[in-house]
């Protein structure tokens, strides 16, 4: 699932590649033969993982991740062995080499450790060497907790992957993806429908505002609180499995239970490009920006110029919900054509040294009110827009707190066997230096979509904001 499919799969595909690369400080280890590096053109054919792979990308984490120099190197270790173990009972072939070693806080030692151990129990279960290193170094990159930190191998995805590929399915519960996997407790019920884009949901009859009252027969809700049955819904290929949903059609009190498989499907091209305008009112430019693509800000400020021609435009909202970022650089490109000589965010390291992101005061300025709508899938480089938004009082946010998904600008790196590793060197910050990350930003105006609206094609926070921009004027 991705932007197009399911909005959180755009916070996860984009956040892992949201900057311009720069040159890598650590010179690796020596031992795994290869050095940390950044990607030059693009990496050869993909090879096996394996334990050196593995180790390069200890090391790598240790000399240039964000706390890096402050990171005990234990718990990354610990973490792998632990999915080692596990992966081990999962196929039923646990072997009695299978025994954590003793480790000392010696980076270098701990990892010579590690590995004697790691080349025991693999040397028993030839057959699973392959899987045990993925899921290894799949752990240890887990283990940091950092939703801009990935390991990206050739298995993730199919080489016709597209953004047609998922259940052809948007709902809503007030959360997204990544923080359904780290953090149900966000969510709010009920989970609905908002949108059918093709595919299994369009087959099998679904409309917006179809309440979910059970997948794979588990509640999504139970007291009001969140279960993890709603995990199934957002895990991308290759993890997405069919589900059964039960359903609730409020307009006729239906219930009916349906089966979605995931799936290749063809989505309206409409639904695909990055920005879309119109006019709202004879005076009031609406765009919707999907993501912060290479030269998205460009293609807003072009679509504002041809919605202004020939006449006086009094506002601009700009939708945001479902952008699950990219670069930094567009989204201060678009905040720079709002407001001059302001500091849009601070990406500091472990020790509290700090760079500043500057507004490009070459850009010229709309000098229209707006107003941006905001929901829990706005994440990584649209959390760096709203906050600016926010915190340099540029206009008002409309709708529910975006994702908390903005650790900070991934840095990509190639691994010796062709496979992808990325994770910032610094974290961000907002322009008074608050953490948004976890926490996400408030609105201004909390206005949320409940399933009437979605049946009834309703959208009260374009409402709200209309009528915030018609108060202004």
């Amino acid at each position: 699932m991705t932007a197009k499919s399911v909005a959180a799969g755009l916070a996860l595909l984009l956040a892992a590649a949201c900057t311009a690369p720069t040159p890598p400080r650590s010179q690796g280890n020596a031992a795994a033969g290869t050095a940390c590096a950044q990607p030059q053109g693009s990496p050869g054919a993909e090879t096996a993982t394996t334990i050196d792979v593995v180790e390069q990308a200890y090391f790598c984490i240790l000399g240039d991740y964000y706390s890096g120099a402050t990171l005990d190197a234990r718990s990354l270790l610990t973490a792998g062995f632990v999915a080692l173990t596990q992966e081990l009972n999962r196929y039923g072939r646990d072997v009695p080499e299978a025994t954590m070693p003793a480790l000392t806080g010696d980076r270098k030692a701990d990892w010579a450790a590690f590995e004697t151990v790691y080349r025991k129990v693999t040397d028993q279960v030839p057959g699973l060497r392959d899987e045990l290193a993925v899921v290894t170094l799949e752990a240890i990159v887990a283990s940091l907790g950092d939703n801009h930190a990935r390991w990206t191998h050739g298995s993730e995805r199919p080489p016709d992957y597209y953004d047609g590929d998922g259940y052809g399915l948007g709902f809503e519960a007030n959360v997204n993806g990544p923080q359904v996997d780290g953090n149900p407790g966000v969510a709010v019920p009920p989970l609905f429908v908002t949108t059918v884009r093709g595919g299994a949901a369009q087959a099998a009859g679904l409309r917006p505002g179809d309440i979910i009252e059970s997948i794979n027969g588990s509640a999504p809700f139970i007291d009001g609180k969140p279960t993890p049955a709603i995990a199934a819904l957002y895990r991308p290929y290759p993890r997405a499995r069919p589900v059964q949903l039960r359903l609730l059609r409020q307009t006729t009190g239906r219930r009916w239970t349906v089966t979605l498989n995931p799936g290749l499907y063809q989505q309206d091209p409409a639904a695909l490009q990055v920005v879309r305008s119109r006019l709202l009112k004879d005076d009031i430019a609406y765009v919707r920006l999907a993501g912060f693509a290479p030269d998205a800000a460009n293609r807003v400020l072009k679509a504002i110029s041809r919605l202004r021609t020939g006449r006086t435009l009094n506002g601009v909202v700009l939708d945001l919900r479902g952008n699950g970022g990219g670069s930094p650089e567009e989204a201060v490109r678009l905040l720079s054509a709002f407001v001059h000589g302001k500091v849009t965010a601070h990406q500091c390291t472990v020790d509290g040294k700090c760079d500043t992101s500057r507004t490009d005061d070459t850009v010229e300025l709309l000098n229209l009110p707006l107003v941006v709508l905001a929901d829990r899938s706005c994440a990584s480089a649209c959390e760096h827009f709203s906050s600016a938004v926010k915190d340099l009082r540029i206009g008002r946010l409309v709708g529910t707190r975006t994702a908390g998904v903005i650790s900070g600008p991934a840095q990509p790196y190639l691994l010796s066997n062709n496979t992808g590793l990325s994770f910032p060197d610094k974290h961000h910050l907002g322009p008074n230096r608050e953490v948004i990350d976890r926490i996400g930003v408030p609105p201004d105006h909390y206005v949320r979509l409940t399933p009437k609206d979605a049946a009834a094609g309703r959208d009260p926070a374009l409402a709200k904001a209309l009528n915030l921009l018609r108060d202004a004027s």
